[in-house]
């Protein structure tokens, strides 16, 4: 959302927490990569869900508050730059952990898709809509899961979801089925923005979350460096 009078706090807070299990994520994967720590602190029957669950919460708001956006072209532009730039830095043999398609890509992608194709989702009759994407994003999990494409044509469209030998990348989140999880967001957002959910939606406050949400991207961007710097800064001070 652009404008400051048009921010919803019930929407940052949300965003803001999913943010705040992201980084609670990357924390314990970098205490496993860094620390040795045991890998069931990050691989759980809990936290294998919740990833999911916020992480899919976060691309459904993102989707949101394109309702609110002056320019998805732009802003979809901005944050798929920074993601290559991420995909530069980490793929740096100092650092050789690549973010290949995130979810910074996958969002910045989604809102330059949805920027150019908006009237044809928009077309799509309102209580069709949410039946029509919860379907897609149910039958391209199945189909990315269930099918097989050779190497050489994974390696080009490894964006969709199909992966080929040998592939790796620190963050994964791609088209199929989080492109559609991204366009029901979209959908709510039509309602959001024409003021047709109940009022407490819209007069809903809280503390912290709310502020946290509204930086997201920065938050997003800074927090892994800044958690590599507190372990390793432990490491060292404690000879670990």
């Amino acid at each position: 959302m652009t404008e400051k009078k048009k921010r919803i706090d019930a929407i940052d807070a949300a965003r803001g927490l999913a943010l705040v299990l992201m980084v609670i994520h990357h924390t314990l994967i970098d205490l496993v990569k860094l620390c040795g720590a045991p890998w069931w602190i990050f691989s759980n029957p809990v936290f294998d869900v919740l990833h999911y669950v916020f992480a899919g919460l976060f691309i459904f708001l993102s989707g949101l508050c394109c309702r609110f956006s002056h320019s998805n072209l732009k802003r979809g532009l901005i944050a798929f730059a920074i993601a290559l730039g991420m995909t530069a830095v980490t793929s740096l043999p100092i650092i050789n952990d690549p973010i290949l398609f995130g979810v910074l890509h996958l969002l910045g992608f989604c809102m330059i898709f949805f920027a150019l194709t908006r009237k044809l989702w928009d077309a799509i009759p309102r209580k069709a809509a949410p039946v029509l994407y919860v379907a897609l994003i149910v039958f391209t999990a199945w189909l990315v899961e269930h099918t097989s494409i050779p190497n050489a044509v994974a390696r080009w469209i490894f964006p969709l979801g199909w992966t080929y030998q040998g592939f790796y990348t620190a963050d994964w989140f791609p088209l199929f089925p989080w492109l559609f999880v991204f366009l029901l967001g979209t959908w709510a957002g039509l309602y959001v923005v024409e003021h047709k959910l109940p009022e407490k939606f819209y007069t809903f406050t809280c503390p912290v979350l709310p502020q946290i949400g509204r930086r997201s991207l920065l938050i997003y961007v800074l927090h892994q460096p800044i958690l590599y710097g507190l372990i390793y800064g432990i490491k060292w001070l404690f000879k670990l």
